[in-house]
């Protein structure tokens, strides 16, 4: 769409088109596909086969890989026992998506990013491997395991796994979600998450319906929608994330306008995502799917699979309520399928799984790499420093004005190369910074770097990754040492 100017390419369009045409179709799917009209088989069929039709309108033939995915871990998990078949799903799932991504990367397009086939498969990736871990619970462990919201007793059927891996409402750009929540969905039954919430909020006349109308919360995310892509088609030409590294901007900028720009920049990248999963959202809630009870004045929520929180991640005092408020089903999986499994550095191996499933571009690595170091330093920042401002509400402002700051200036640092994508911008990117915390903490590693030591590829990552530990060290000592030398005492 060059001639009209806008940032959009094709196969975005397409996107969007056709996310629209299934939002049509979700709102007849709630009205005559009613679970009280049709039966689950019916509802099952339809949602798959609309799935399938809409991936084929998007990607072609490509979508034949989310069948391809899908049967074959369909396959394992009959053939396999379930005390392992969870294992084995996880390595089959992501190690299809990572073959896709790499191939899709390196031999066919490299930098093509917009709208590929490999970002449904992401979903379908986890909602496999969500799936294999919650019939492991259920069935081995019958319930006890902490790590399962909602263990899974049986095993579904084929119609059932393609209906919820494909169905119509989340092939596209999900969001991932509970199978039980899924079936619940299609057939009408209240899940048990929120059943007893309904049935006390009966008893106390707080609300009567047991199928409440999600019109107006479908309306309040389509108005969402337009405002983020308005503000994205409108600013996101003047913010460009690439003039970070631009050598006549930084020569000429000062350093605290670099710091303004580089939070406006990326600032303008995220509606791309507000828009993308809020429809997502609404396309799903229109279909009846995303009821999550009711709060205690007895208005519905429509929150059970929702992906973010704009407010609280634009307000966000802590790396991890940005986090917790972002990419929300993400994060939800990452927890259930690897940091509560995990017996070591379960944060560390979070952050390399979720690289991995994300894709073969170096800057996802460099920007979960990165992640790691500054989850751990503002959890010790957090840890040592916030119980000394909680005395006051002055002090607790100024706090969270400080927090807030940090907290989108680290956001901004860490995401940097997954926007940028490649190796050598965004080294470029993190050389000036990083080289001067490191040359500060280990003179002895900056003559080693200005001898030439730390050249190459490997080195240079290796220098990347030790200076970040050297920011992070520092941040820690230096909270040590200001707790020890100045609010310890006081306390005393």
């Amino acid at each position: 769409l060059s001639f009209l100017h806008l940032p959009l390419s094709f196969l975005q369009v397409n996107f969007v088109v056709c996310q629209l045409f299934a939002l049509l179709t979700a709102f007849g799917f709630r009205l005559y596909l009613h679970p009280s009209k049709t039966s689950p088989f019916v509802r099952h069929v339809v949602a798959t086969l609309l799935g399938f039709y809409f991936a084929l309108f998007c990607f072609g033939w490509y979508a034949l890989h989310f069948l391809v995915q899908s049967g074959l871990t369909y396959g394992i998990m009959i053939l396999t026992g379930v005390e392992h078949m969870h294992k084995y799903c996880l390595v089959v799932a992501l190690g299809y998506l990572s073959f896709c991504q790499i191939t899709r990367v390196y031999v066919f397009d490299y930098g093509m990013y917009s709208a590929d086939f490999t970002g449904p498969m992401m979903v379908i990736t986890q909602k496999i491997t969500s799936l294999t871990f919650e019939i492991h619970d259920g069935l081995c462990y019958d319930c006890l395991c902490v790590s399962s919201i909602l263990p899974c007793r049986r095993m579904p059927s084929l119609l059932e796994y393609f209906s919820y891996n494909c169905n119509f409402m989340g092939i596209l750009a999900g969001p991932t979600c509970s199978y039980n929540d899924y079936i619940a969905f299609i057939e009408g039954t209240p899940c048990r998450r929120h059943r007893d919430q309904q049935t006390n909020g009966k008893a106390n006349g707080r609300h009567k319906q047991t199928d409440p109308s999600p019109n107006i919360e479908v309306v309040r995310k389509l108005a969402t929608c337009f405002f983020s892509l308005m503000v994205f088609l409108s600013v996101c030409k003047v913010f460009p994330v690439e003039r970070n590294i631009d050598d006549d901007f930084i020569a000429t900028t000062p350093f605290y306008a670099q710091v303004v720009y580089l939070y406006l920049s990326m600032l303008t990248t995220r509606p791309k995502y507000y828009f993308v999963w809020t429809l997502a959202d609404a396309i799903n809630n229109a279909a009846g799917f995303g009821f999550n009870g009711y709060t205690s004045d007895g208005s519905p929520r429509w929150d059970l699979i929702s992906n973010l929180r704009i407010t609280d991640i634009e307000f966000a005092t802590s790396f991890k309520m940005f986090l917790d408020n972002w990419n929300i089903q993400t994060a939800h999986w990452l927890k259930r399928v690897c940091y509560e499994r995990c017996p070591y550095n379960p944060t560390a191996a979070t952050f390399i799984l979720s690289a991995m499933w994300h894709g073969a571009y170096p800057g996802y690595y460099l920007t979960f790499l990165t992640g790691i170091v500054v989850t751990l330093a503002a959890r010790a920042m957090r840890h040592n420093v916030r119980p000394h401002f909680l005395g006051s509400p002055s002090h607790k402002l100024v706090y969270d004005v400080i927090t807030w700051a940090g907290t989108q200036i680290a956001i901004c640092y860490t995401v940097v190369p997954f926007v940028l994508l490649s190796v050598g911008p965004s080294m470029k990117f993190y050389r000036p910074s990083c080289s001067l915390t490191l040359f500060q903490f280990c003179p002895q590693f900056s003559i080693g770097l200005r001898s030439g030591l730390c050249d190459g590829p490997f080195n240079t990552l290796t220098w990347l990754f030790l200076s970040h530990f050297a920011t992070t060290l520092e941040v820690c000592l230096g909270s040590l040492f200001i707790w020890k030398t100045h609010l310890r005492p006081s306390l005393n």
